[in-house]
Parts: C-alpha cells; structure tokens; sequence
C-alpha cells in the first residue's frame, strides 16, 4: 500500500508541475479543459497522498485547489 500512495503522490506531482509547465511555455491555456483536469486530478491524487502522510495543511491546501478546479470547469461548462 505504501508504494501505492508514493505513486498516486507522485502522478499527482507530475499533473499539476506539468499542466503549470505547459501553461508557462504557452503550450496549454489556462482556462483549458486539459489544464483545469490535469490540476483537479493532481489536486484529488494530492489530497489522498497527504491524507495517508498525516499532512493536513497540504491536504487542506489540496482540498481547496480539487474545489476551484471543480468551479472552473462548472464554470466552462455554464459558458
């Protein structure tokens, strides 16, 4: 289980860093579809992986960026 939770942390990790990476190069626009899910995802892998690690601040802060990409693709879909 623990290898699982490194992982998921790790998948998580590279969503987010990445999505960011591709929007700071120019290559994903923010208000995309794939960059609003590759942070939601990497948000939800996050949260998991610092709920196992008893990192509540992290968690939180996970938390809350899983709720505002959630929003933005409501948002999206509203437009």
């Amino acid at each position: 289980m623990a290898i699982a939770v490194e992982i998921i942390g790790w998948i998580g990790a590279v969503l987010i860093v990445g999505a960011y990476f591709l929007n700071i190069n120019g290559k994903l626009q923010s208000g995309s579809p794939l960059y609003i899910i590759s942070n939601l995802l990497g948000g939800i892998f996050f949260t998991f992986n610092t709920l196992m690690h008893q990192a509540y601040p992290s968690m939180i802060v996970n938390i809350i960026w899983v709720f505002i990409a959630i929003a933005a693709l409501l948002k999206k879909k509203k437009t």
